[in-house]
């Protein structure tokens, strides 16, 4: 008794099969091999202390500049601290700050982890609309308890603002055509 189908239409199938799948997992196993080290995790500041990232690691910080923190050298190294109602991470930037970059102002960091659950960011990126935050921050606030829906964040877009007060053009007034003088 053999482990081959008597069938010469079954035998291609298994035949193709046998050759396709190890091809497909040698595919799978080389992209994901080549994909380990760009692997980057967006956390919060109690995310990474809970998580306890070991150091060296890169990884994205989000969350807001605690007010009185933001310490500038004279030699363009910018010291701050992201929290969130739960706990804090020192953060340690080189370079030109994003213009929207401000104390209470939501900010990513992207950069690596040191000793004493400190980031040396490469990247900072603040957030460029007050009312708009992404899905997936907004979840990790609510689960927190560190949502403020009274401050007036939204999880969509803010609505495109007509110009000339919703007129069509600047010589309408409600709709209306303005003829003359």
């Amino acid at each position: 008794m053999t482990l081959w189908p008597k069938s010469v239409k079954a035998r291609r199938r298994l035949s193709i099969f046998l050759i396709a799948a190890p091809a497909l997992l040698l595919a799978v196993g080389l992209s994901l091999y080549a994909l380990k080290g760009q692997a980057i995790y967006f956390y919060t500041p109690a995310q990474l202390i809970a998580a306890d990232v070991p150091g060296g690691q890169t990884v994205r910080l989000g969350g807001l500049v605690k007010p009185g923190s933001v310490v500038k050298s004279p030699d363009g190294t910018v010291a701050f601290t992201v929290e969130d109602k739960l706990k804090d991470v020192s953060v340690v930037y080189k370079g030109d700050l994003p213009d929207l970059f401000r104390e209470g102002q939501g900010v990513v960091c992207e950069g690596v982890i040191g000793a004493g659950e400190r980031l040396s960011a490469t990247q900072v990126l603040a957030k460029h609309d007050e009312k708009y935050m992404p899905k997936n921050v907004s979840d990790a606030l609510k689960k927190q308890g560190e949502w403020r829906p009274e401050s007036g964040m939204t999880t969509k877009p803010a609505a495109p603002v007509k110009p000339f007060g919703g007129a069509t053009s600047p010589f309408q007034r409600n709709g209306e055509e303005k003829v003359g003088k």
